[in-house]
C-alpha cells in the first residue's frame, strides 16, 4: 500500500495521480492545529481551506479513490503532520510514502525531515500546477544584476505564446500598464459571483466549537471564496463575462463604497490549485477574442498578473529562501498598530481597507500595497510584524506569494531584490486613486498641524530617516531633491509630528 499526502493547497483534480483509482493507494488529508495556529488566521481563511479540502476529498471518494481524512475535531488527529503520517503509514502497513512538493519552505523542510525518519520508500511529485519549475526563474536571471520582472514576463509570453503574433506582442507593445491606473468615479458594477456557502457555514460553526483562535468575521451571505472546482470555474466565467471588460482600466482604483470593483476574486482558487493558471489565462483570452467590449489593455493587464507576476513571485521565493524571511535591510523595528486588528482609526483610508479585510478576508493589491503596507512602512514597522498580519488576514495568503509581496514589494525589507524602490507615498497618491480622502477627518494637503494627514508627515520623515539606506537608489533622486527644498524649520515640525504618530499610532 502506498500512502499519498495531499496538502490543503494541493487540490488539483487534474493531477496525474487521479487519472484512475488504484486499490493499492490511499490518499491522506488532515485539518491540523499545526496549520491553524502557527499564525493567527482570518476565520474565513480557515473555513475556506477546510471547505475546499473536504469537498476535494469527497470528490476523490466519489471517483473511487481511497481516502483517509482527519477533520479538525477527529480524536485520531494528532494535529502534527509528521505524527499523522507515521500513524497512518503504520496503520496501513504502507510500503511507500508519496507527496507532491510543497510550495511553502516550512512544509518542504518538514516533509524532508519526515522522509528521513520513515523506513519505507519515499516518492516526490510535482504539483503539475505552475507554468514554471521551482528553479526556472533563478536560471533565467543567472548572471544578471537585477531581477526586473518585465523581462521574465516577456520570456513567459514567448514561451507560452499568449497574446503573441509572429514572435511579437499582440498590438505591438508588451505592457499596457499606463492604461491600468484610472480612478473609479462611480457607476454600476456587477456584483461579485457568490458561491453556495452551506458547507462553509457548517465548518464555521465547527471552527468556533473547537476554539481555534482567529481574527475577522464570518457571514455566509457575503462569503465569496469558491471551495470546489465547479464553483471556481463558475467564478472565473462570471469574471470573464461581466468584469473583465473593465478590469485593466480600474485594477489600481479604490473606492469607499466598493470592496471588489472589477477584480476576479479567484486568487484563493488558484492558490489552492482548484483551477490552473493556464486555464485561467486561456479562458480570459477566449473572452477577449469573442467580446469587442474587452480591449487589449484589459486582457494584457490580467494576463500580466497571472503569467508574469504570480510565476515571478513564486520563482523569487524559491530562489531567495530561507534567508529572505530574515531580511530587514531598512532596519525597521516598530510595532504594528493595534488598529490593524480592529479598524479603529480616524484615518479613513486605513479604516476602510482594514474593515474590508476583517469583514471579507480580502483586499485588492493596491489596498494591500499602498494603504496598509505603505502606512506600516512609513511607521518603520518590523517586517516580521507585517508578514504575520498579511499571512493571517487574507484568505488567499500562502507564504510563497505573501512573503515576497510583503517583505519585498510592500516593505522593501529585501533592499531591492524585488522592487526598484520603496513603495511609499504621501496622502496625494491615496487621494488620486480613491475617494477615501473626501470622508476623512484629516487634511490631505497639510504636512504639519493636528489635522494634517498622517501619511504626509510620515512620508517626508521616512525619506529623511532612511537617507543612509536609500542614498544609492537612483529612482529616489527626485524625492530627495524635493526633500532638500523643504525649509529646515518646517522639516523639524514635520518630523516632530511624525514621531508623535510613531509613538502612538493608535491615537490617530
Amino acid at each position: 500500500m502506498e500512502v499519498r499526502l495531499i496538502l490543503g493547497d494541493q487540490l488539483n483534480e487534474n493531477h496525474t495521480w487521479f487519472i484512475e483509482p488504484n486499490n493499492k493507494v490511499c490518499y491522506v488529508m488532515f485539518e491540523m492545529r499545526q496549520e491553524t495556529d502557527y499564525v493567527k488566521h482570518h476565520v474565513q481563511k480557515v473555513v475556506a481551506f477546510f471547505a475546499a479540502m473536504r469537498t476535494f476529498a469527497q470528490k476523490l471518494e466519489k471517483d473511487g479513490h481511497t481516502v483517509i481524512y482527519y477533520t479538525i475535531d477527529d480524536p485520531k488527529n494528532t494535529h502534527n503532520l509528521e505524527k499523522n503520517i507515521k500513524k497512518v503509514t503504520q496503520l496501513l502497513s504502507a510500503t511507500s510514502f508519496a507527496y507532491q512538493l510543497p510550495d511553502e519552505f516550512r512544509l518542504d523542510e518538514q516533509l524532508k525531515k519526515l522522509s528521513h525518519s520513515l523506513n519505507i520508500a519515499i516518492k516526490t511529485y510535482d504539483t503539475e500546477h505552475f507554468l514554471t519549475t521551482r528553479n526556472e526563474l533563478a536560471e533565467f536571471y543567472k548572471g544578471k544584476k537585477a531581477l526586473v520582472m518585465e523581462f521574465f514576463y516577456r520570456y513567459m509570453r514567448k514561451k507560452h505564446q499568449y497574446l503573441m503574433v509572429d514572435g511579437q506582442p499582440e498590438g505591438g507593445s508588451w505592457n499596457y500598464d499606463k492604461f491600468n491606473r484610472n480612478t473609479w468615479k462611480g457607476g454600476v458594477i456587477p456584483p461579485p459571483y457568490q458561491p453556495d456557502a452551506t458547507l462553509s457555514q457548517e465548518i464555521y460553526n465547527q471552527v468556533v466549537e473547537t476554539k481555534i483562535d482567529t481574527i475577522g468575521t464570518f457571514d455566509a451571505t457575503s462569503f465569496l471564496f469558491a471551495v470546489s472546482r465547479d464553483q471556481s470555474l463558475q467564478q472565473l466565467n462570471y469574471f470573464c463575462e461581466h468584469l473583465l471588460q473593465d478590469f485593466g482600466t480600474y485594477q489600481d482604483a479604490m473606492h469607499q463604497e466598493e470592496t471588489n470593483l472589477f477584480h476576479a476574486r479567484i486568487s484563493f482558487s488558484l492558490n489552492v490549485k482548484l483551477i490552473s493558471p493556464n486555464e485561467v489565462i486561456e479562458r480570459a483570452i477566449e473572452s477577449y477574442r469573442k467580446d469587442d467590449a474587452i480591449n487589449l489593455s484589459q486582457i494584457e493587464g490580467f494576463v500580466r498578473q497571472i503569467l508574469g507576476w504570480r510565476e515571478y513571485i513564486r520563482g523569487l521565493y524559491w530562489k531567495e529562501m530561507p534567508q529572505y524571511k530574515q531580511k530587514n535591510e531598512l532596519n525597521n523595528y516598530g510595532k504594528l498598530p493595534n488598529f490593524y486588528w480592529t479598524g479603529n482609526t480616524k484615518m479613513n483610508c486605513l479604516k476602510t481597507s482594514i474593515k474590508n479585510s476583517l469583514d471579507n478576508a480580502y483586499a485588492h493589491h493596491i489596498q494591500r500595497l499602498m494603504i496598509t503596507g505603505n502606512f506600516a512602512l512609513l511607521l518603520q514597522t518590523h517586517p516580521d510584524e507585517v508578514d504575520a498580519w498579511y499571512l493571517g488576514i487574507y484568505g488567499d495568503a500562502v507564504e510563497w506569494v505573501q512573503l515576497p509581496n510583503t517583505r519585498g514589494m510592500s516593505q522593501y525589507a529585501d533592499g531591492g531584490i524585488l522592487a526598484t524602490k520603496p513603495y511609499v507615498s504621501s496622502g496625494s497618491y491615496v487621494n488620486k486613486m480613491s475617494n477615501y480622502c473626501t470622508q476623512c477627518s484629516y487634511d490631505k494637503k497639510r504636512r504639519t498641524g493636528e489635522n494634517a494627514c498622517p501619511f504626509n508627515s510620515l512620508y517626508w520623515n521616512f525619506l529623511d530617516d532612511k537617507r543612509a539606506e536609500l542614498k544609492g537608489n537612483n529612482r529616489m533622486g527626485m524625492m530627495y531633491n524635493l526633500l532638500g527644498k523643504i525649509d529646515p524649520e518646517e522639516l523639524a515640525q514635520i518630523k516632530a509630528r511624525a514621531y508623535k504618530i510613531m509613538e502612538n499610532p493608535d491615537a490617530f
